[in-house]
């Protein structure tokens, strides 16, 4: 489709794509998300005629959003793009390519907010410990594994954060992991004695032998002795989740989602939540109250006689 683009389209494209990944800081996986939605809408210009930015105008948006609406794309997708439309028309009106941002009258479809599938806590310790007699042991992988689920399940990290950390970043004596998260914003997150004591195995006994001159310093390693990437940590997850009966299958995020409603459980303020989470707004870290809430209507509706 980006091929199609005449010369004018196609260079509002590659212009928009340097501006998410240098000037924005988002992930390469950001990146290619917005470039492909700006393609969409760009192809859809195309289609009505326009070989330049000047045929974009709200209409142009909106019709655009509707034959991605009959296509049958799910209303959070819809929403995603039209949040990308908005930032891309915003840079197009700075970079003098469009005469108005024709994006800030675009309306978002709203979305209903499911509530995300958590372990109770009684769970999350028990898929944590399953590996815990490995670290009686001196098998490298199943040593980095209980690293693995004990840094998930400790911090709440995201699957990307602990698959970046570099031996600098954890700072074992105030037991603190310094993660570079969305936005390259960098944030510091305490972690337990119990994460303690799997690290100290995994760095004596596991990491040692598993090292290649591609390691460098980070302190999660594949079994080629590369830097472990986020589809091995979800395998990883995914596969002991799969071996304990009555447990929800969430993968690694649902670690993350089950760290957030345990904290707030247990008495810890939503700011610092936010904090430790790396949220950009508290609006994203209030859904787990709603958890929460969910969680004592359950409880009521079970054991209260009059329910």
């Amino acid at each position: 489709m980006r091929e199609a683009l005449s010369a004018e389209l196609a260079g509002a494209v590659s212009g928009f794509e340097r501006h998410v990944a240098h000037e924005l800081g988002r992930s390469a996986h950001t990146v290619r998300a917005y470039t492909g939605d700006v393609v969409s809408l760009l192809d859809h210009l195309a289609r009505r005629g326009a070989t330049d930015l000047h045929g974009l105008d709200l209409p142009a948006l909106r019709s655009w959003l509707a034959r991605l609406r009959t296509s049958g794309l799910a209303p959070a997708t819809l929403a995603r793009r039209s949040a990308t439309a908005r930032v891309f028309t915003a840079w197009a009106h700075r970079a003098g390519l469009l005469p108005a941002d024709v994006g800030q009258l675009l309306g978002t479809p709203r979305t209903p907010r499911a509530l995300p599938a958590v372990l109770r806590a009684d769970q999350a310790a028990a898929v944590v410990d399953a590996g815990s007699t490995a670290l009686q042991g001196d098998d490298s992988i199943a040593l980095r594994d209980q690293v693995v689920f004990e840094l998930l399940y400790a911090t709440g990290i995201r699957v990307s954060e602990l698959c970046g950390l570099d031996l600098e970043r954890v700072d074992r004596e105030r037991r603190l992991v310094r993660v570079l998260g969305k936005g390259a914003k960098e944030r510091s997150v305490p972690y337990g004695v119990p994460a303690e004591t799997a690290l100290t195995r995994y760095l004596s006994y596991g990491r040692p032998t598993l090292v290649t001159g591609a390691s460098g310093s980070a302190l999660l390693l594949g079994a080629r002795g590369g830097r472990i990437d986020p589809r091995t940590v979800r395998r990883i997850v995914h596969a002991r989740l799969a071996e304990l009966p009555d447990t929800p299958d969430i993968g690694p995020h649902g670690l993350r989602h089950s760290v957030a409603t345990h904290l707030l459980e247990g008495g810890a303020d939503l700011r610092s939540v936010q904090e430790l989470l790396g949220h950009a707004t508290l609006a994203t870290t209030q859904i787990y109250t709603h958890v929460s809430v969910e969680r004592l209507r359950s409880a009521y509706r079970q054991a209260h006689p009059r329910a």
